[in-house]
């Protein structure tokens, strides 16, 4: 028995659309009343969370689209999903939510066992986690951990600080306040904050007018598509990077603290590279005596197959730091190194320390991945779904060009002819009844829950063969 047939017996079997237009007239509507009290220039259409199911999401005017998009990959079970409404139903998830605690300094009686619920689905070699609130917040979390680290590191692991590191970082001067770097790779995304900001480097609009950190920036390996027919090609390309990592270590004016690197470059599109590349950075960090960051907010909580996509890699010592958030719907990183762990109170700090609420969650999706096998599902899926588009591709090679993403699971994308065709194609899918998503310039995405099933993947070609043939 299938999962969506087990959790989901009322989830439609095909998309309905009743409106001319998505946003339909109610939708319209309420896109302009909400403006009034928000900013609605992003907003897409307004979606009815009481009637989305499973794999559909419905919107105001009761349109029912097949959602591929899912929040910005952020739904990993399917809406309302039945396991997660009993968690959140729960006396205990009510005790936390009402009585949220400042986890720093009054955490509950119940609060390690949510953490060592989380701790069970940890990468491969991670031993520690650390909690935040969103996935910028984890990555500027990460980065103060790394430059505690490294400062502590040079002081000898001491406790305390000297008179004149005190005096200067009050002044946001050295020596208290050093130059370190973060390096980061072109087309880049890690949130929008003024670190994260920093080393996110996929669409000026996310980091227009902010004051930013001056930090090196690499090249992503920009492979040739299909893999097997461009090794040669491909293989020169990951060189070639990390030559370029390594000319900055040699080179850079100060010390470059860590790196940080998404399995998938996801928002800056869809970027792959091999595990000669990833490994190459696990050495090269380590010859410089620089940390390893992996971003896995995207990527994370079994989209590709696996829990984590940078296992594939099989990273030899792991990297240092982990972090996480959308599917897992709470945040934070996971690492294992013990003195990763600032040598003082209150300097890893604030006042939640993350969200014990959705901490709870996030170890009830990754034990329901785990009791129902779900990765195993959406890899057969994905496999399926593949062939599907390869076939699609022969077909319209123009719209479908640079398909990527094989083997891992349905974390699938290719890049259309321009900007303009991209996104009129996805306004036309939604009127097919599938709601789709772009990334960079060119590219356009597949992100479904791990419920996401060959008959829904069905469901997605049949529309898209439709729409491709009207363009």
């Amino acid at each position: 028995m299938s999962y969506t047939a087990k959790y989901f017996p009322t989830e439609p079997t095909e998309p309905k659309v009743l409106t001319e237009t998505i946003p339909g007239p109610n939708g319209q509507i309420g896109i302009k009343s909400l403006s009034e009290v928000y900013d609605t220039r992003c907003t897409y259409f307004l979606a009815d969370y009481e009637k989305s199911i499973g794999n559909y999401i419905v919107d105001s005017d009761g349109n029912t689209l097949l959602d591929v998009y899912c929040q910005v990959a952020s739904i990993p079970l399917g809406y309302n999903n039945p396991t997660l409404l009993k968690v959140a139903k729960s006396d205990d998830m009510a005790r936390v939510m009402v009585n949220r605690a400042a986890l720093g300094n009054f955490a509950g009686v119940d609060y390690e066992k949510s953490q060592r619920n989380l701790l069970k689905f940890a990468p491969k070699g991670q031993k520690y986690i650390w909690n935040a609130l969103s996935g910028a917040d984890a990555n500027e979390l990460a980065f103060k951990a790394v430059f505690f680290n490294y400062q502590s590191k040079k002081r000898g692991f001491s406790n305390g600080f000297t008179t004149e590191e005190e005096k200067s970082c009050m002044e946001n001067q050295a020596p208290g306040n050093p130059e370190l770097a973060v390096l980061s790779f072109n087309k880049a995304f890690h949130g929008r904050l003024f670190a994260s900001g920093s080393v996110t480097r996929s669409k000026p609009v996310h980091k227009m007018d902010m004051p930013s950190f001056k930090w090196p920036k690499a090249e992503f390996p920009s492979y040739k598509y299909p893999l097997d027919e461009n090794k040669d090609f491909n293989d020169s390309e990951d060189v070639r990077c990390l030559e370029i990592v390594e000319n900055f270590f040699k080179t850079w004016h100060c010390p470059i603290a860590c790196i940080i690197v998404e399995p998938i470059q996801s928002e800056g599109g869809d970027n792959h590279a091999s595990r000669t590349f990833f490994q190459g950075l696990r050495d090269l960090t380590l010859k410089y005596g620089a940390k390893l960051i992996i971003d896995e907010v995207q990527t994370g909580c079994g989209g590709t197959g696996l829990m984590w996509d940078h296992e594939r890699y099989e990273l030899s010592p792991p990297a240092d730091l982990v972090t996480f958030s959308k599917k897992m719907q709470s945040a934070g990183y996971f690492f294992h190194d013990e003195e990763l762990v600032p040598n003082m109170p209150y300097r890893q700090f604030n006042t939640w320390c993350g969200d014990q609420r959705l901490m709870m969650l996030s170890a009830a999706i990754c034990q329901e991945i785990q009791d129902e096998d779900l990765l195993k599902s959406i890899s057969t899926t994905g496999d399926y779904l593949f062939g599907e588009l390869e076939k699609l591709q022969a077909k319209y090679p123009t719209y479908l060009a640079k398909l990527r993403g094989k083997g891992k699971a349905c974390f699938i994308a290719f890049d259309m002819p321009s900007g303009t065709i991209r996104d009129s194609f996805l306004k036309k899918m939604k009127l097919a009844g599938v709601n789709m998503g772009g990334c960079a310039e060119l590219g356009v995405r597949l992100r479904p829950t791990l419920t996401f099933e060959v008959k829904h993947a069905k469901v997605l070609i049949d529309a898209m063969s439709k729409v491709l043939s009207t363009l």
